[in-house]
Formats: structure tokens, sequence, C-alpha cells
């Protein structure tokens, strides 16, 4: 299954110039697109995911996940700096590993992207119904009179029916992306310095309010065990979720003018900009009014997204229980006001991460369909906006339902499962290519390679152990229906293997 139909990197390259995107984005636009990504769900709604977890060593499963983060960022700046195609990790192992494995990781990257937007949405939603519950619009109305129905706030398995604005907010993003990837640029830059003044404003009013008394007990659940999905490695394996964004940046390679400079510099400055602003914002969280998970029997902690969780959180004002955690914080310090505005800039900002992924997604699936493992007609692009309509139509209705239904807390481990895999597959694409094709050009290289790549990988394996049981039994689910389609269907229709190119 490794090495079989490996194509060539510089018919990779060949293949993207005869059907290629347009190419409109720089550095500048890339960072911010990276910190778009980054910056989101993560860290306004997974913050209490992650302290349900381990407590107020959430602090260290920053760090941890941050670490992990940063060696699989070298290992991707070098493979997008030599191969600045659509695609992302699925185009790397094409190039490095062969077909079938770079099929797997694509549809890997499903869960990463498709889901991640769909887990944005829920996040976004949370914000926005704690926005309608503690807004009066400047006197105009009663507090909580534009409030949904509860029943109208949240997907089945988390005490709602449907999740109304998840759905909506989808749909909408989804007509951006339609119009054009310049557009959506322009206005995910607005969107990336609300959340950026959003947090400032946070680490400014949560940080001075710190309390020693505080962060103790440090690790009320310990380090967590493989398979628990408890504990500081646990969370770190959730809050994960908060840092995987800056590869979308790598998605946008072929629609990046000189991307052998730009990549390299929108991915890591993507990430050095958001590990500084989460470090403070969860000292400030954890310090200021205290971060400790709701027990069970035993002594055991719920597991976040649990139907036993949901029923310990009614009516508590716990951090851990809020779908609107920084808002929550900052109420909670006695500034009502800021706290709702703090909800009001993650209702407006947060889109921008599902733009990013829906936006992320499609890429991956139109560069697959260009290379004939899904069908053609899939990649058209629109006459007029000149993006890939169907595509981005078909993936966004998708994100819209899915967010309708399901809960944050699950959501994102799911992701992360995807979302790891990919990241170990490029940093053995990486080791790889080195060997095999040591004199090829590099525009930037990984540093201390035999180090960085191994402890990106070990780092990503030991994470993805640590997403629990449930996690890693649908990721492997979803691996199976992923070989059967593409045996079905993309190993048959294969460009590479048919001697044939995409029309």
């Amino acid at each position: 299954m490794l090495f079989q139909r490996v194509k060539p990197l510089d018919q990779i390259l060949a293949t993207a110039e005869k059907k290629s995107l347009k190419r409109q984005l720089g550095a500048l636009q890339l960072t911010m697109m990276g910190v778009g990504a980054i910056i989101g769900t993560g860290i306004f709604v997974l913050t209490a995911e992650a302290g349900q977890k381990a407590g107020p060593g959430m602090m260290v499963a920053f760090v941890i996940a941050a670490v992990v983060c940063a060696l699989a960022a070298l290992a991707y700046a070098e493979l997008a700096s030599m191969i600045p195609v659509a695609g992302s990790a699925y185009t790397y192992t094409y190039g490095v590993l062969g077909e079938s494995m770079a099929w797997v990781v694509g549809w890997a990257l499903v869960l990463e992207y498709a889901i991640a937007a769909g887990t944005v949405a829920v996040g976004w939603s949370g914000y926005m119904n704690g926005f309608l519950q503690h807004t009066n619009l400047f006197g105009l109305v009663q507090e909580g009179a534009l409030a949904l129905p509860e029943s109208l706030r949240a997907g089945p398995y988390a005490g709602g029916s449907f999740n109304l604005l998840a759905f909506l907010i989808s749909l909408v993003i989804t007509v951006l992306l339609v119009v054009g990837t310049s557009k959506s640029a322009k206005v995910n830059a607005v969107l990336v310095a609300i959340k950026i003044v959003a947090l400032t404003a946070f680490i400014v009013i949560a940080v001075p309010a710190t309390k020693s008394a505080n962060f103790h007990p440090f690790l009320p659940n310990g380090w967590g065990s493989p398979l628990g999905g408890i504990g500081v490695l646990g969370a770190a394996a959730s809050i994960f979720f908060a840092y995987v964004g800056f590869d979308a940046v790598s998605t946008a390679a072929e629609e990046t003018t000189n991307p052998n400079r730009n990549i390299p510099i929108g991915l890591i400055g993507s990430l050095a900009v958001c590990t500084i602003f989460y470090l403070l914002v969860g000292y400030g969280a954890v310090g200021s009014v205290g971060v400790q998970p709701m027990m069970g029997p035993g002594g055991v902690a719920f597991h976040p997204g649990s139907p036993e969780m949901a029923l310990a959180c009614k009516g508590s004002e716990a951090l851990v229980c809020s779908k609107e955690p920084l808002a929550h914080v900052i109420r909670l310090l006695g500034f009502e006001r800021i706290g709702t505005w703090i909800g009001a800039a993650a209702v407006v900002a947060l889109p921008s991460v599902i733009l990013v992924m829906i936006y992320g997604q499609t890429r991956i699936f139109f560069t697959m369909s260009r290379d004939g493992l899904l069908p053609a007609g899939l990649a058209r692009l629109h006459p007029k906006f000149h993006t890939p309509h169907v595509l981005t139509i078909i993936t966004g209705i998708a994100v819209s339902l899915f967010a309708a239904m399901f809960p944050v807390g699950l959501l994102a481990d799911i992701t992360n499962s995807g979302t790891l895999f990919a990241f170990m597959m490029v940093s053995i694409a990486v080791m790889v290519l080195r060997v095999r094709e040591p004199g090829r050009h590099r525009p930037f290289r990984t540093p201390l390679v035999w180090v960085i790549c191994p402890l990106a990988l070990l780092g990503c394996l030991m994470l993805f152990l640590n997403l629990g049981l449930i996690t890693l039994k649908l990721f492997f689910g979803w691996a199976i229906i992923g070989i059967v389609v593409y045996l079905a269907y993309g190993r048959r229709k294969s460009h590479l293997a048919n001697g044939t190119e995409a029309a």
C-alpha cells in the first residue's frame, strides 16, 4: 500500500498549472488567514472542555499542544514551500507515500475541515445564544426577549432539537465562499482584528484578577492515560483543536503569490502569534475565577459532551459548564457589559474560522477531483467567480446540517483524530523525501529534521491515543468507509493509474 502509485512532484506541479486557481494571496493575507483559522472555537469555547478534563492543569495542556503543533508546523512548512499547490497533506502524501495513503489522508482531512467547520458553527451559536439572552439592544428591548426557544439552541444530543443558528451561519459562509476567495479573505482580515481586540480585552481584565488559590489542586484528574480522554494529556489532545488551523494556510498554496516565501511566513507567523495569546488567556481564565472539573461518582470527572455532564451542569455557574466561557469569566468578575461585548466579538469573529475550514475542505476535494479520485464534475469553476462552486455548495450544505445536530464537546475530538493522523503522515513524508530526493530545492528546510520530524510523529501519536476510545473507534470506522470508496471508484478512475490528465 505504501509507495504504490507515487505521483512525481514535478507532475503534481505541472497538473496544477493546467487547471489552476488564481494566485492572489500574499504573506499578510496568509498570516491573517492562519490566525483566523487558529483563534476561534478552541480558545473561545474549548477552554471549558479543557478545564473539565484537566482543571488548572489545562495550562500545561496548552503548552503540550503548542509544542506538538510547532513541530508539525516545521514539517508542513518544508513541504508547502516545495509543493505550492492546493491539497495540503493529501497532495504531499500523494507525491511521497503514494496514492492509497494519499486517499486515506484526504479522507481523514474531512474530519479536520468539514467536521471542524461544523464544530465552530456550534461554538458560534453558543456565543450568539448567550448574546441574545444578555442584550437589550441599548434599551430597545427587554433583556432576554431576543432569546431563541431552548429547543432551537442546540442539537438533539445536547438537550435541544435543532441548532438553528449553527445551521444558518454555515449557509451564509458558504455563499460568501462561492462569491470569491479574494472577497472572503478581505472580510476575514477584519474579523481577525475583532478577535484579537476581544482577547486583548479579556487578558487586560482577567490576568490582574488572578489569585494563587485558584490554581489548587493543579492536577485534579492527573496526567491521564491512553484511551481515557481525561487528564492533562486528554485536555492537550482536545485543545490541539485550538492550534490546528495553521495548516489551512498550506491549502491556499496554489492561490498564493510567491508561495516559496509566503507559505512558511504564514504558517509559522500565525502559530507564534496565537500561542502567545492562548497562554495569556488560559492563565487569566484559570487564575481569575478558578477552573475545577465536575466530578461524578467515585471522584471521576464527567466526560465533556456527555449526557451526564449536561445533567450535572443544569443551573451551574461553573466555568466548565459554560458555552461561552470567556464572556462568562468576565461577567463573573463583575464586568457584565464588557462580557457581553466579548461575546458579541466572538459572534462577529468566529465565522472567519468556519470560512477557512470550509475553504480548506473544498480545495482538498478540488485537488482529489483533479487527480481523478473523485468525479471531475466536482472541480468545475464558476464562470464568473472562478471558485469551485459545486464543491463549495455540497460541502457547505453538509456542514450546516452537521452543525445543526451535534454538540461541540464530542466534535472537537473527532476533528483532532483526522488532523493528528494527517500530521503524522506529513512528518513521515518529509523524512522519506529527504532520503529519496536530497538534492531537490527546498525554499524552507525543516531544521534538525531527524530530530524535529520524529518528535512531531511521536507527539501527534501521543495525543492521538489520548483522544479517548470512542473517538478512535469513530476514526477507524470512517477510515474503513473511505477505503471502500477508494477501491470502488478512485482506484479505477485515477488519472495517474490510467495515464490520463484532468480535463
